[in-house]
């Protein structure tokens, strides 16, 4: 694969999507936020499939997870509204900060 950080990205957005919709579909009992959550998700791993052969799987994880978590609250907190307390925002500013830690040491 010649570039597999795009498909990282798209991976990740399709997580991102996917973790989202979970609140909608409201314990998968809405038909139509379940089915987008089972799609994403299945996008997701597929393209998360493809980028591991390129990127090794540790790096892939740690990009992955890192900034999905930092996603999923930016998420929470501008569409659903969710407030963020002071821990939680030093707790993703350690989150990011790791990511970029692992992301040097490749």
């Amino acid at each position: 694969m010649s570039n597999p950080w795009p498909l990282l990205l798209l991976a990740i957005s399709a997580e991102v999507i996917g973790t989202s919709c979970l609140r909608l579909s409201e314990g998968m009992s809405k038909p139509l936020p379940t089915v987008l959550v089972l799609i994403a998700y299945a996008i997701a791993m597929f393209l998360l499939s493809k980028v591991v052969l390129s990127i090794p799987l540790g790096l892939t994880y740690a990009l992955w997870s890192g900034i999905g978590t930092v996603a999923i609250v930016l998420v929470g907190r501008f569409a659903y509204g969710q407030l963020l307390a002071p821990a939680q925002l030093l707790g993703i500013g350690l989150i990011s900060a790791g990511v970029v830690i692992v992301n040097l040491g490749k």
